[in-house]
This record gives C-alpha cells, sequence and structure tokens, in this order.
C-alpha cells in the first residue's frame, strides 16, 4: 500500500489550549531534556494511560521503563501522565511554544498532519523495522513517504457470529460473497436476524460500505477516490453501494438499524438475538476473557474473514481497521538519538506484553506460539501477520467536513433515502470542492 499523506481530519489548534493543573508524573522532570543531576541523559515522555483509569496499559509502559533503564544506566526517562482529553490539551499548549517532551503520543492521519506540516516532529525512518509491522500499519503515520510515529496498537474488523446458530441451520462461516448471501437469505427464511447493526452512530454502517468497495474494486478504489487520484464514482464505488441496497432489501439487517445505537446493536448479538456482528477487535474481551460475560456465551463466538467477492480485485486478507496511538520524537529534542532508541525498543516490547497483560493486540506482528493467550487471539494474530493491506476508516481519512458528508450519506444509503449513484455523487462532489 503507498504510503501518502492522509486529508486533515481534526482542524487542530496548535495556538491556544488551557493550561492544565493536576498533572500526574511517575517521576520528577527536570526543566530541560539532556543531563539530569546525577549526569544520566534524560528522556522525557509524556503519555496518556494514568494507573487508576489505564492500569494494565500504565503498568505495560512502567515496566518497560524499568527494564530500559537497567539495560541502559546512563538514561533516565521521566513520564509525565494525562487522562485522554487533559493529554490533548497540554500537547496544544506545548506545540504552540515548540516545548513538546522528547516522546509523546500522537493518533494518526488528520490529528498527526498539523504537527508534520509544523515541522514537530522528526522522520523515524532510521529506526523502522517494517517487516516487523502488520502491513498497512505505518501508512496512516507517514506523510510524504516519511513515517513520523511508529504504532502501538491496532484494531481490524472481522465478522463475529454465533456457531452453535450456524450449526442449527447448517451454515458454515461464508468464504466469498456468494456464501455469505446464502447465509443471509437462510436465516431470513427461518426468522432469524442475520446480522446486527446500530448505524445511528454512522462509522458502523461505513465499515459495511468499506468492506464491499475493497473486496469489489481493491483497497485503491476507495483510497484513490479519497486522496483524489481517483473519482468516489467509480464504476465499483456505486457497486459496492447497489450491494449495500441489495442487502438490507433482503432484511439482512436487524430491523431499525439507523435508530440504534452500536451499543444497543450489540446487545442484540450478546443476547443471541442476532447471528452475526461486524465489529473491531477492541471487542475481543467480551468474547475471550472478560469475567461479565458468561463462558456459555463465549465459547458459541466464532469470527471469519469478510468473503471475496466473485470476479472482484479485493483480497481476503485485505482488512479494514486502523492503529490506535503511536510515538512521536519531538524535532526540537536536544536527546534526539536516545530518544529514538527508546522509542524502537518500547515498540518491541509492547508488541511482546500487550495482548497478554492488556488484551490490546499491537501494531506489530506477534509470535503466538508462547505465551497463555485465547485461542481467538491467536488466530487473529495469526491472520494479522498474513495481512496483505489495512485500509484505515474512511471518515478517519477524509477531513472533518468531508467526513460528515460520508457519514450522513451512509446512513441515507441504509436507510433508502439516497439512491447508490446519489450516494457515490453526493460523495465526490464533497471530496471534489476540497480541491
Amino acid at each position: 500500500m503507498k504510503k501518502k499523506a492522509f486529508p486533515t481530519l481534526i482542524s487542530l489548534a496548535l495556538m491556544g489550549g488551557l493550561i492544565l493543573g493536576g498533572c500526574s508524573s511517575s517521576s520528577s522532570t527536570s526543566e530541560d531534556s539532556g543531563k539530569s543531576s546525577s549526569d544520566k541523559t534524560v528522556v522525557k515522555m509524556m503519555h496518556l494511560w494514568p494507573e487508576g483509569s489505564s492500569n494494565a496499559q500504565y503498568t505495560i509502559v512502567d515496566n518497560i521503563i524499568k527494564a530500559y533503564e537497567k539495560e541502559n544506566p546512563d538514561v533516565d526517562i521521566q513520564t509525565e501522565i494525562l487522562g485522554n482529553e487533559q493529554y490533548k490539551e497540554k500537547v496544544k499548549v506545548l506545540s504552540a511554544s515548540n516545548e513538546l517532551p522528547d516522546v509523546g503520543i500522537t493518533w494518526a492521519a488528520g490529528y498527526m498532519q498539523p504537527f508534520v506540516d509544523g515541522n514537530m516532529f522528526t522522520p523515524l525512518d532510521d529506526i523502522v523495522q517494517k517487516d516487523k509491522f502488520v502491513a498497512g500499519t505505518l501508512d496512516a503515520f507517514s506523510v510524504d513517504e516519511k513515517t513520523y510515529a511508529l504504532p502501538l496498537e491496532l484494531n481490524i474488523t472481522p465478522v463475529y457470529y454465533n456457531k452453535e446458530i450456524f450449526k442449527k441451520y447448517n451454515l458454515k462461516a461464508p468464504e466469498t460473497y456468494d456464501e455469505f448471501l446464502n447465509v443471509v437469505d437462510t436465516l431470513v427464511d427461518k426468522g432469524v436476524t442475520p446480522i446486527t447493526l446500530g448505524n445511528k452512530d454512522r462509522w458502523t454502517g461505513s465499515m459495511w460500505y468499506m468492506y464491499l468497495a475493497d473486496r469489489i474494486g481493491g483497497p485503491e478504489a476507495l483510497n484513490n477516490a479519497i486522496n483524489r487520484t481517483g473519482s468516489f464514482e467509480d464504476p465499483a464505488l456505486v457497486k459496492a453501494a447497489e450491494e449495500v441496497t441489495k442487502l438490507v432489501d433482503k432484511g439482512a439487517f436487524v430491523k431499525g438499524f439507523n435508530g440504534l445505537s452500536n451499543d444497543e446493536a450489540k446487545g442484540y448479538f450478546m443476547n443471541e438475538q442476532a447471528a452475526m456482528y461486524l465489529m473491531a477487535t477492541w471487542e475481543l474481551p467480551n468474547y475471550t476473557t472478560s469475567p461479565d460475560v458468561a463462558k456459555e456465551f463465549k465459547e458459541k463466538v466464532g469470527y471469519f474473514k469478510f468473503p471475496t467477492y466473485e470476479g472482484g480485485k479485493g483480497d481476503i486478507d485485505s482488512y479494514v481497521g486502523g492503529p490506535g496511538v503511536g510515538l512521536f520524537v519531538s524535532e526540537q529534542s536536544k536527546v534526539k538519538d536516545e530518544a529514538k532508541a527508546f522509542v524502537s525498543y518500547l515498540v518491541e516490547e509492547w508488541g511482546k506484553r500487550s495482548v497478554v497483560d492488556a488484551g490490546v493486540i499491537p501494531a506489530t506482528k506477534v509470535d503466538t506460539s508462547n505465551g497463555d493467550l485465547d485461542q481467538m487471539y491467536i488466530d487473529i494474530l495469526n491472520d494479522l501477520g498474513k495481512a496483505t493491506n489495512l485500509t484505515l476508516y474512511a471518515d478517519v481519512q477524509m477531513s472533518a467536513g468531508v467526513a460528515d458528508v460520508h457519514l450522513n450519506q451512509i446512513q441515507a444509503l441504509f436507510g433508502g433515502q439516497s439512491t447508490p449513484k446519489e450516494f457515490t455523487k453526493t460523495q465526490e462532489e464533497a471530496l471534489a470542492s476540497e480541491k
């Protein structure tokens, strides 16, 4: 997948923001990065996993820092830790005065773009080991062929299904779209809701559309339409919209789906009132390790990759999804080499620990031969190791205004208020207006 600059999703106010108090810190920080009083090299890091609200992630990072300092006794990693929203506000303040920490957390694509444009993040290509990352994860943190942050987390979107319902009606997990349609038709005939969907949130329906676009036109069709090397009126993208309409007309989705939130829709799957649920891998703990979910239900849940489309250009090992946060190094850092070395170490160690210790899938490939993991995690991680592509969620690739058009049109397409051609034409006009 070619690296490219993604359009800005968030118009980040780099100048401004509120100075925040009450920030927690795991160690006292020096005024400037460099040498501490003990002549150690100080690397200042900010992250967003407080010990109370994000204990698993906090513990992982804390243990990695301790191990790194033990292996590198001349380095002192000093951390400042804030909650998610406080972190974002503090970063605005620090970026306005060119005082970002040596190492910090960033989100991908549009969030990151203003920092890159402002020459605040340093390129990390000299420490990137591309073969260790799942295909496509680095792209969202890259601009003009340069990597400006290394991703830590990753979410992909499989189709979860109730194995007991499938068995009752002699169905198997589909590998082709025709097989998938047969599953839908059979369940409808038996009076069973095939798919639960909470499209009040809109991005949920977008994932169905994105997969159809990928399987019919290949990942380039949708990506090129968004980055303006192609058009949203590409026949493959129109065809994908037509397939959405056909699914709706078949009764594939739960009744009232456009008025249900994702959380409400999820209840239909959790209560065994719907056979399938397409959602990201942040749901995995519900089907594996969560103590709040009955073991009997967990044992009924399987997953399958979105099926291939006959005559389509898409690959079954191509996923819709996206990385979570990544690590940046400040362009203004006085200890850039030491900061890069620490980032490289942290990313590698995070990959070894995050699944077992926090139930978080890393952006790096994971060796599943060691460790005590639930089988579904092992299967997902092995699939990721064979991934050929990862297409970032469409609304994340788009600017805020165009993303809103896209999501509104997704809801209109699923609700029958917009035809496939109207859907693609309106989306194309919104993208073209930003040229």
